[in-house]
């Protein structure tokens, strides 16, 4: 819990409220009093992580509350995400009914890349889709009132409008990728077992990174959320697909420009024991949990960067 008071031209008195302790302190830079500046002298690093993810929960739950008040329109909801979501995996079914194989890929081989991917979009989604409405906040200026609370903006953006009916999306994406990798002859290791959910989790933060990264680039381009969903969307599109359909440049692009080939094509190619493309090592299957962490670094940079330049809308 936090109270802001006594907001004046010079200073203002912030009391941040964690458990039993309370500190007090005073913001000298009214501009920036519950900007990332203002946040990070008033707590640590520490601090100010523990406050966003008890705001974020808080916030969610708010949501939860309010969307559980209607269940039959969440149940419906949810059910035409899944059933939308699912329309895709039936295009690639119908057109297996006239092909053997796509690019070399089996039917149930394509719906490991697909369940795959779908799941890891639909976490990533759930947990930070709302940050695409970035730039319809900083054109209105409600951006603003989040400044000015005790929470980080990122924590609030990313909480607000919960949407729990992406669940049906997350659904149906494991429900493919369970028949695919029920019905493969895969010879399983211990490695190819424990690879499947690192990749869907490792996945999830990939894409989460894509999301921060285009919300922050929404600081400099107003309203770009078509271009942050041609990377989220569109690469999930891209990636149920096998990648020997595609181009060299293109997997090049995808690999080492905006890894989203690590999302599954290179962890779902080891389980499937197939050869890694652009004649990369078999280890670089292991290496998505590093690749999400990469790519938070400057993704954060980048957020920190945008909130702030941020100098409201002048209205």
């Amino acid at each position: 819990m936090a109270d802001v008071t006594g907001m004046s031209g010079e200073a203002a008195e912030v009391r941040v409220v964690s458990g039993d302790v309370r500190d007090v302190r005073d913001v000298r830079d009214p501009e920036d009093a519950w900007g990332e500046r203002g946040v990070r002298d008033v707590v640590s690093w520490g601090g100010r992580a523990r406050e966003g993810l008890r705001g974020y929960r808080l916030i969610v739950a708010m949501w939860i509350r309010s969307t559980m008040a209607y269940r039959a329109s969440f149940l419906l909801a949810a059910f035409g995400n899944a059933v939308i979501s699912l329309l895709d995996f039936v295009a690639i079914a119908v057109m297996f009914s006239h092909i053997d194989a796509l690019g070399g890929f089996t039917l149930p081989e394509i719906a490991l890349l697909y369940g795959s991917c779908s799941v890891s979009l639909g976490l990533a989604d759930l947990l930070l889709g709302n940050t695409d409405r970035i730039g319809v906040r900083i054109r209105d200026g409600s951006l603003d009132t989040m400044l000015v609370r005790p929470v980080p903006v990122l924590a609030q953006v990313a909480a607000d409008r919960f949407a729990l009916r992406r669940l049906g999306r997350i659904t149906q994406g494991l429900a493919v990728m369970t028949w695919g990798i029920s019905v493969l002859e895969v010879d399983w290791t211990a490695g190819k077992v424990l690879l499947v959910p690192v990749m869907v989790v490792a996945g999830a933060a990939i894409f989460a990174a894509v999301l921060v990264a285009g919300a922050a680039f929404q600081f400099i381009a107003g309203d770009a959320a078509e271009v942050q969903n041609s990377f989220t969307y569109g690469g999930c599109t891209m990636l149920q697909y096998p990648p020997t359909v595609f181009g060299r440049d293109l997997l090049r692009g995808v690999t080492f420009v905006v890894p989203l080939a690590f999302v599954n094509w290179l962890p779902a190619l080891y389980v499937l024991g197939r050869p890694v493309p652009l004649g990369l090592p078999q280890w670089t299957a292991f290496l998505s949990p590093l690749v999400a962490f990469l790519l938070f670094l400057p993704a954060s940079l980048a957020w920190r960067a945008g909130v702030r330049s941020y100098r409201s809308t002048g209205s």
